[in-house]
C-alpha cells in the first residue's frame, strides 16, 4: 500500500471519481492518499503538496470552504516556503486560494491574491502563457462580482482578444469569455456591445458556450 505506484493509482481513481461527480469516493480517497504521503515522503514533498491541493479543490467542490480555504492557505504558505514566491506551482496554490475565497464571497482577499497573482505571473511567465488568460479572466470574474465593471470590462475585453488569437475564436475558453463579457456588457447597461458579440459564432457555438463552466478555473496537481 506504500509503493509510489499504489499512491498513483488511487490518486487516478480518485480523479475519474471526482469527474463523474462522485464527491465522497472522491474526498476520501484524497484524503488516504494525503496521510500516506505526509507518511511516506514527508510534509514538504512536492506530491504532498499537490495531494493537499487536489483534496482542497474536492472540499470546494463539495461546499466544505472552510476546510478548502485552510488547505489552500496552508499549500501557499509552504510552497513559498519550499519552492519560491515565483514558482508556477506557487502561482496555482495562490491562484485556487483566491477561487476559494470569492467562492467564500470574501471578494476583497480574492481580488488581492487575483491582482497579485495575474502580475506575477505575467512578469514570470510572459504575457502570452496559456496561464496569463486563467488569470485574467478570474480576476475579471471578481471584478463583475463586485460590481467593478469597467475594471471587468477591460480585462474581458483583453482576454477574449488573447483567447482568440492564441487558442481560436471557437474554442471553449474562447465562447466562455465572450459570454462573460457579454454579461458584463448588460450588466453596464450597453446590450448593443453585448448583442454584437454573437454575430460571428453559429446557433451551435452560441449554445456551446453558454453551457460553458462560468466558474474561475481551479488549478489542479497531478
Amino acid at each position: 500500500p506504500d509503493h509510489p505506484d499504489t499512491l498513483a493509482s488511487r490518486h487516478n481513481l480518485a480523479d475519474a471519481y471526482r469527474d463523474m461527480g462522485r464527491l465522497d469516493e472522491t474526498i476520501h480517497l484524497y484524503e488516504q492518499n494525503l496521510e500516506d504521503r505526509i507518511h511516506i515522503l514527508g510534509p514538504d514533498h512536492p506530491d504532498t503538496l499537490a495531494s493537499r491541493n487536489n483534496l482542497a479543490n474536492a472540499y470546494q467542490d463539495a461546499g466544505r470552504l472552510n476546510e478548502a480555504i485552510t488547505l489552500h492557505q496552508q499549500n501557499l504558505e509552504d510552497r513559498i516556503h519550499i519552492l519560491g514566491p515565483d514558482h508556477p506551482d506557487t502561482l496555482a496554490s495562490r491562484n485556487n486560494l483566491a477561487v476559494a475565497y470569492q467562492d467564500a464571497g470574501r471578494i476583497d482577499e480574492a481580488i488581492t491574491l487575483q491582482e497579485q497573482n495575474l502580475e506575477d505571473s505575467i512578469h514570470i511567465l510572459g504575457p502570452h502563457h496559456p496561464h496569463i488568460l486563467t488569470a485574467r479572466n478570474n480576476l475579471a470574474v471578481t471584478y463583475h462580482d463586485a460590481g467593478r465593471l469597467d475594471e471587468a470590462i477591460t480585462l474581458y475585453e483583453q482576454t477574449l482578444k488573447d483567447c482568440t488569437r492564441i487558442l481560436g475564436p471557437h474554442h471553449p475558453h474562447t465562447l466562455t469569455t465572450r459570454h462573460h463579457l457579454a454579461e458584463a456588457y448588460r450588466a453596464a447597461g450597453r446590450f448593443d456591445d453585448a448583442d454584437s458579440l454573437f454575430k460571428t459564432p453559429s446557433d451551435s457555438e452560441e449554445d456551446e458556450q453558454k453551457d460553458s463552466e462560468d466558474n474561475p478555473d481551479q488549478e489542479t496537481d497531478s
